[in-house]
């Protein structure tokens, strides 16, 4: 009885695995994979930290400004930022600290310090000891206060002093300014003429030749303020001869009229003594 019923049951799943295999056959049932959907299209935009006023002839990338590539690699290198976050993060990373300086180890107590902390009362402390100052006596602030006038009163001399100082100017042969140069070639003119007239006589006599330099120092009338050798020629009478020279072409012409307003004018020269018995400066 029970062979039987196992018997029928296997057939009867067996047929039933065949009429749904000839069903699928028959209705063209198949299975298929789904299908992925189609992309949508993207926008790549990169946010640069720096910009450049001209763009590039041929972008790499897409950015909110224009950025002209400076670096050392041939590829396309996406740009990256500076920090991985807008903001730094300033908490410490796993880089070793240096470790702090090291207090200097505890001197034993000395006699002296004990002997002190056993004699202050406990609580309280020994103010520190400052030291004691004098006050002036009323002499004393006396002579102060003359002394601060006296020096208030030389100051304000100095200052008149250097207010009332004449403005000076110094010239060369190698000064080129055009306020000065018609009155340099007057002034080398008048002195050679007049020194070739008192060429002194002694040198003449003797065949001394020699060069030396001059600065003569002109007010604005005209007149010789000073005139000091600055480089002697070796020769005392050929120096003595060129100060001559001054005071005899002196008083000059009147100094131009400048924008300066020059009181006094230094003319600084090469006096040459020729062995021909001529003078001539440069």
């Amino acid at each position: 009885m029970s062979a039987a019923a196992s018997s029928s049951d296997r057939f009867g799943a067996s047929a039933l695995l065949a009429v749904l295999v000839h069903g699928l056959l028959l209705l063209g049932i198949t299975f298929v994979a789904p299908r992925p959907g189609a992309l949508l299209p993207t926008l790549d935009v990169i946010l640069v930290e720096s910009s450049t006023p001209k763009p590039p002839e041929q972008p790499d990338y897409l950015a909110q400004a224009n950025q002209t590539g400076g670096g050392d690699t041939p590829e396309r290198v996406r740009p990256a930022e500076i920090v991985s976050s807008p903001v730094p993060i300033t908490e410490a990373g796993l880089e070793a600290t240096p470790n702090p300086p090291r207090s200097t180890p505890p001197q034993p107590p000395t006699e002296e310090n004990v002997i002190r902390a056993e004699t202050a009362a406990p609580g309280e402390r020994s103010p520190p000891e400052r030291p004691e100052r004098e006050l002036p006596t009323a002499a004393e602030l006396i002579d102060r206060t003359l002394d601060m006038a006296r020096l208030a009163s030389e100051l304000d001399r100095n200052r008149q002093a250097y207010a009332k100082r004449p403005r000076r100017k110094f010239i060369s042969a190698n000064t080129r300014e055009y306020e000065f140069a018609a009155y340099m070639r007057a002034w080398v003119a008048r002195v050679e003429r007049v020194g070739n007239l008192n060429y002194p006589e002694e040198a003449r006599r003797r065949g001394l030749s020699g060069e030396l330099i001059l600065t003569v120092a002109i007010r604005r009338d005209g007149s010789v303020e000073s005139a000091e050798i600055i480089m002697s020629s070796g020769e005392p009478v050929l120096d003595q001869a060129a100060l001559r020279i001054v005071q005899l072409a002196a008083p000059f012409q009147a100094l131009p009229e400048t924008k300066e307003r020059i009181d006094v004018l230094h003319i600084t020269r090469t006096w040459q003594f020729l062995p021909s018995g001529t003078l001539r400066q440069r």
